[in-house]
């Protein structure tokens, strides 16, 4: 059975395409890409891993697949290679040195990268093709595991629009919005964007049902009432519930979410913005590490509260 939800997918020409990282993300995007009928070689850090996405996969696809034990070996016959792992050292390690996807990569090819980075690394890796007779697009995706399985991702990208234009077409195999926001580093930035929202916005919603749940209040119907008002948001759809019943198992966890904030913080110290809400809440998920909370998701917040 198919760890993904059934979706239609545009008719994009098929393409010779690698995949590196076969995380929560990955995995899935990988799958969406060999369903759409393209030919995907992927890698991974342990086989076992890649084995298995090919045991899922090649009873369903259309195009070939394969795995390699290298980044270099999976980009090497590739005309697009897609990559979705930890950080920026963890980017580096698969796309730079002797077996690094960019040491093999056909001239003219492009290098996706879904990985949430700094825009720093983007530039440098931008770079690095440019030199190299390749194309980079730094291509952060929003929507979390479920968006990932049922496909509808949104992706914000960095680069230029005619290798925009070029690999959009296969992205659509996993996202529902894929837009070009600017150069080089743009994608990483709306990222940033993105979570500065989302972490207001979680710790809103936790100081509301607390809030709520001690004042005597019936939460599920509060959240009925008020979710068709002003204060409705995909947070208070998704994980007000689910904060009230106090499960933390829904994809996003708290260490992702504290890496990234650290991006974001690390990015207002050089362009000067201020973001007091955001430097606290990062320090409110501190405290759920510290609790044990690592792997929980972000709408746990709210057990600092309760």
């Amino acid at each position: 059975m198919s760890s993904l939800n059934p979706k239609t997918y545009d008719a994009a020409p098929p393409q010779k395409v690698a995949f590196l990282g076969l995380g929560v993300m990955g995995y899935p995007m990988a799958g969406h890409l060999a369903l759409a009928g393209h030919s995907v070689t992927v890698y991974n850090r342990t086989d076992a891993k890649s084995n298995a996405w090919l045991d899922e996969f090649r009873p369903q696809a259309k195009g070939t697949l394969a795995h390699s034990a290298t980044p270099r070996g999976a980009a090497s016959n590739a005309d697009i290679v897609f990559c979705c792992v930890g950080n920026d050292d963890d980017l580096r390690s698969v796309v730079l040195g002797e077996n690094g996807a960019f040491a093999d990569m056909p001239r003219g090819a492009v290098f996706v990268d879904h990985t949430t980075a700094s825009a720093n690394v983007a530039r440098e890796l931008s770079a690095a093709a440019v030199g190299r007779g390749l194309q980079f697009i730094d291509a952060p995706v929003s929507g979390g595991q479920a968006g990932a399985q049922n496909g509808v991702l949104t992706v914000m990208c960095g680069g230029d629009s005619a290798t925009f234009d070029r690999v959009k077409p296969v992205i659509s195999a996993f996202a529902r919005a894929c837009t070009l926001l600017g150069a080089s580093g743009a994608g990483q930035l709306a990222k940033m964007v993105n979570q500065i929202a989302i972490a207001g916005l979680v710790q809103g919603l936790s100081e509301a049902v607390a809030f709520g749940m001690r004042a005597g209040l019936d939460m599920n119907e509060v959240l009925g009432v008020i979710g068709k008002g002003a204060a409705q948001s995909w947070q208070m759809d998704n994980r007000g519930k689910t904060m009230i019943e106090g499960r933390f198992d829904f994809g996003f966890a708290v260490d992702w979410m504290r890496k990234d904030l650290g991006l974001v913080l690390d990015e207002a110290k050089r362009n000067g913005a201020r973001l007091p809400v955001t430097a606290l809440v990062d320090q409110f998920y501190a405290d759920v590490q510290q609790a044990g909370g690592n792997r929980w998701d972000t709408s746990s917040l709210i057990t600092r509260l309760k």
